[in-house]
C-alpha cells in the first residue's frame, strides 16, 4: 500500500474575520497527482498556504509525512526538506547578484548548516543534474534577473529537484509557459510521480489539463464540494455546484 504523504483533518482558516477554508479534510498518497479546482476566492491558495505554514490555521490538523505542523504552523526540519513549493508568481529583488546555479544550489542547503567540502561537490553535481532535467543547463551562468517568465519556472522546478522530495505543491505553476513548455512541464511531473513516488498537490484553473494529467480532483469552494477521479469530479453537475449555475458546462 502507498504511504500517506499529507493528511488534512478538519482544517479551518480565516482571512481577517472571514472564513476562507472551512473544515476541509483529505489526504494525499505517494505516487499520486491531485488537483484543487474551484472559482476565484474559493480558498485554494489559502488552503495551500496553511499547509505550508505561511498562514495560521484557526482549527484542525495537518500532518506532513506523519509529522504534525506545530501550533504556530511550522513544519519539522525533517519534513521541510522533503517538501517543495512552486508558486504562481516568484517575486524577488532583481538587484540581487545571483546566477542560476547559485540559486538552484539553495535548494540543496540545509538552513544553518555549513556544508563540508565533500557535500559541496555533491551539491554541484545535483545542481547540474537538476538543470539538465528541466533542459536548462545553458542557463547555468545566467543572472536570475535576466530570465524570462518561462525560464524562471524551469529554474524554480530545478530548485525543487536538486534534493530528493516526497511532496510537491504547485500554485498555478505552469502559468507563463508556452504550449510546448507546459507539455514538457507536465511530462516531467508525470516522470517524477512514477519514478520517484512524488505526491503532487496542485491548484489549477485549467480543467482540460486536470482531466489529462491528474489522478484525483478536490473541488473546493470554501469547503469541499466533491472529490474523486477527474471523470466524476469534473462532471457538469459538480462544476455547476462549484462555479455557479451560470457555468456553461465542461465536457472535456
Amino acid at each position: 500500500m502507498p504511504d500517506s504523504v499529507l493528511e488534512i483533518d478538519e482544517l479551518t482558516v480565516y482571512r481577517g474575520t472571514a472564513v476562507a477554508v472551512e473544515k476541509v479534510s483529505f489526504s494525499l498518497m505517494e505516487g499520486t497527482d491531485t488537483a484543487i479546482v474551484g472559482p476565484n476566492g474559493a480558498g485554494k491558495s489559502t488552503l495551500v498556504q496553511a499547509v505550508l505554514g505561511i498562514l495560521p490555521r484557526h482549527s484542525g490538523n495537518v500532518f506532513v509525512l506523519g509529522q504534525p505542523l506545530s501550533r504556530k504552523g511550522y513544519l519539522t526540519p525533517q519534513a521541510r526538506q522533503k517538501v517543495a513549493y512552486l508558486p504562481q508568481n516568484f517575486l524577488f529583488d532583481r538587484r540581487i547578484p545571483i546566477i542560476v546555479e547559485e540559486f538552484v544550489a539553495l535548494g540543496w542547503h540545509r538552513l544553518g548548516v555549513q556544508l563540508p567540502w565533500s557535500d559541496r561537490k555533491k551539491c554541484s553535481l545535483a545542481v547540474e543534474e537538476a538543470l539538465a532535467r528541466v533542459d536548462a543547463s545553458y542557463l547555468k551562468r545566467k543572472p536570475i534577473s535576466q530570465l524570462s517568465g518561462g525560464e524562471t519556472k524551469r529554474i524554480l522546478l530545478a530548485y525543487c529537484l536538486v534534493r530528493p522530495r516526497r511532496l510537491l505543491i504547485l500554485d498555478e505553476a505552469p502559468a507563463g509557459l508556452d504550449i510546448r513548455g507546459e507539455s514538457e512541464f507536465y511530462q516531467l511531473l508525470h516522470q517524477l510521480k512514477e519514478e520517484q513516488g512524488w505526491a503532487i498537490l496542485q491548484i489549477s484553473h485549467d480543467l482540460d489539463m486536470v482531466r489529462r494529467h491528474c489522478d484525483r480532483v478536490v473541488c473546493l469552494n470554501r469547503h469541499i464540494l466533491c472529490e474523486g477521479k477527474p471523470e466524476w469530479a469534473l462532471s457538469p453537475e459538480n462544476l455547476s455546484r462549484a462555479y455557479g449555475s451560470e457555468f456553461v458546462g465542461y465536457r472535456g
